[in-house]
Order: structure tokens, then C-alpha cells, then sequence
């Protein structure tokens, strides 16, 4: 279980010094294959650093750039989360019964087929497909089904291509209200980054390997096979960890790089889910007060800010 922390860590360091982080940790820790929580805490930290230093010291891209790569990953993701189940459901032709995600007919089900009954796409395809795109660092195929997803919400009420699904229902909730297929301030701000990415120095963005993707299946495997919906309360958990873990990473890389790259992200997804707040507060679910929520959503941003004039301060003061 040593070997998982540190894959937390570049390839290039894990073959530097892997061996000599594992051999310190079976000496402190004889007979125990997890180290304790703290010191588990302190690996992650670690290895969060080290990647952020490396993607800082990168010369091949600007950090501005690499910002709004990391908003449009962040913003796909958010348009995915309340499709996990649909989706899975749809590739493996899967019928949930009266576990749909609360529409009539959600997509190309088995049940869908049959006279007069057309065979429909589930709408989370295409943030899916537009967040497997931006990984790989194909901006131009992530831009076509940005586009889609702006039509699917501005044809609202007339389109049938997607059927019911994703396009009256509910959205994601999360702390902020919902958000749906036809408020197009989630997939236009994703179709504005993947635009500027397409059309700005494509060739220089980075590509992530597709074991990236590998936490999309599982939380796509875990949401089709427990059959659990986006305002399910489990769902929403789960999605707050995330959310938290998400920003303490963007802290713990601000901090350690003094870089502005990762307050792009963390400034589209408060944006985004911050508006919703405000044109549907009706819609809030009630957690907590909407003031409470907006603080919530706002604080991260001059966190982030405060942490990298710190660091960039402290590294001026470092020079000889």
C-alpha cells in the first residue's frame, strides 16, 4: 500500500528515490503496510509539490495557458458528475428500472426501442467525450462537443435528439443550486476555454495519460452499479469531499510554486456554480444559507492569491 502513496509522485522522482522513501517507511513503520495518517497526510502533501514544481519549472507552455486547460478539465468534470449513472447505464446497456435518473426515458435504453420509441443519446456523452478530449490535449475534438452542449441547452424544449434526459431535470447541486442543461453558463464558459485552447498554441497543451481516466470509471462504475443519482445525499457527500480535496490540492500547489495558474480553475468553477446561487436562488437546496455558500465558494480565490504572493515573496527573499 506504500507503493499507492507514492504515485502521487512524477514517474521520474518515484525512480530516483522510490525506493529509499519505501525503505524509510517499512523502518519507522515495521509490519504495517499504511503509514499513519499523518503521515500519509504529509506523502500526498509531498508529492502534490513536487508535481506542481514540475509543472511550474515547465518552459513548454505558458501558465496562463495551463490555467485555462485546467478550468476546462474542471468545468467538463462538472458537467459530467450528474451523469455518471446515465452514462453507464447507456454503454453497457444496463436497464436501472425505477432507478433512472427521475425522467421518463433516459437515453439508448433497451426499453427505449420499439415502435415510435426512437433510440436516443444520453446528454452526458458530451461532456464526457469533451473531458476525455482535454485530457489527451485534443482541444479541437473537445470544442465541437463544448458546441453541442450550448445547442442542446439553447434548442431547450425542442430538441429531441437527448430525449427528456439532462435537458428538464435536475442538474448538479452540490453547496450551490442547480444546474441545468439550459442554463448555458456551464457549457459556454467550456466552450470559451476550449475555443482559446483550440485556436491558441493547440500543439503545446499538456497530455495526460488515460490512467487519468481511471477515477472517471470508477466513480461512473459506482454511481451505475449503486444506482446512486446526483441529489441522492450519499452523491452529494462524496461530491463535497471531492470538491474539498480539489481545492486543498490547488492550495497546497499555489503555495508551494507561488504560481497563478491554479487560481484559473478555482476562479471558473466559483463563477460557475456561484451564478447559479444568484439568477436561481429558488432552486438552492437549503443546506445552508446562500450567503454562507457564496463565502464558501468566494474565500478559496484571494486564499490562493494571498499563498502566492507568500511564496513568490519568500523566494525573493531566498535569492543570494
Amino acid at each position: 500500500m506504500n507503493r499507492l502513496l507514492l504515485a502521487t509522485y512524477p514517474a521520474s522522482h518515484r525512480s530516483r528515490h522510490g525506493d529509499e522513501l519505501l525503505n524509510c517507511l517499512a523502518e519507522a513503520y515495521p509490519g504495517r503496510s499504511w503509514p499513519p495518517p499523518r503521515e500519509t497526510a504529509a506523502l500526498l502533501r509531498g508529492g502534490l509539490e513536487v508535481r506542481a514544481r514540475t509543472v511550474a519549472d515547465a518552459p513548454a507552455r505558458p501558465w496562463w495557458l495551463d490555467g485555462i486547460h485546467l478550468a476546462a478539465l474542471v468545468l467538463a468534470a462538472l458537467a459530467l458528475i450528474p451523469y455518471l449513472q446515465d452514462v453507464w447505464h447507456w454503454a453497457l446497456r444496463i436497464d436501472p428500472g425505477d432507478q433512472a435518473i427521475s425522467f421518463h426515458f433516459s437515453g439508448w435504453y433497451p426499453w427505449a426501442d420499439g415502435p415510435g420509441r426512437p433510440r436516443l443519446l444520453p446528454y452526458g456523452l458530451l461532456p464526457l467525450v469533451c473531458l476525455v478530449a482535454l485530457l489527451r490535449g485534443r482541444a479541437w475534438l473537445a470544442l465541437p462537443a463544448s458546441a453541442a452542449m450550448v445547442w442542446a441547452g439553447a434548442t431547450f424544449g425542442g430538441n429531441t435528439l437527448f430525449g427528456t434526459e439532462g435537458m428538464a431535470g435536475l442538474g448538479y447541486y452540490g453547496l450551490g443550486a442547480p444546474l441545468t442543461v439550459h442554463d448555458l453558463v456551464l457549457s459556454g464558459t467550456l466552450a470559451a476555454a476550449c475555443a482559446v485552447l483550440a485556436f491558441r498554441r493547440p500543439g503545446r497543451l499538456r497530455r495526460h495519460t488515460f490512467g487519468w481516466l481511471v477515477p472517471v470509471v470508477l466513480a461512473m462504475f459506482v454511481a451505475g452499479g449503486l444506482h446512486l443519482v446526483a441529489i441522492s445525499p450519499a452523491f452529494q457527500r462524496g461530491l463535497f469531499v471531492v470538491e474539498v480535496a480539489g481545492l486543498l490540492a490547488a492550495w497546497v500547489a499555489t503555495a508551494a510554486t507561488g504560481d497563478h495558474r491554479w487560481l484559473i480553475p478555482v476562479a471558473a468553477f466559483a463563477f460557475v456554480r456561484g451564478q447559479a446561487i444568484v439568477v436561481r436562488p429558488s432552486g438552492f437546496m437549503g443546506s445552508l444559507p446562500d450567503l454562507v455558500v457564496l463565502l464558501l465558494l468566494v474565500a478559496p480565490l484571494p486564499a490562493l492569491a494571498i499563498a502566492a504572493q507568500r511564496r513568490q515573496r519568500r523566494t525573493v527573499l531566498e535569492l543570494p
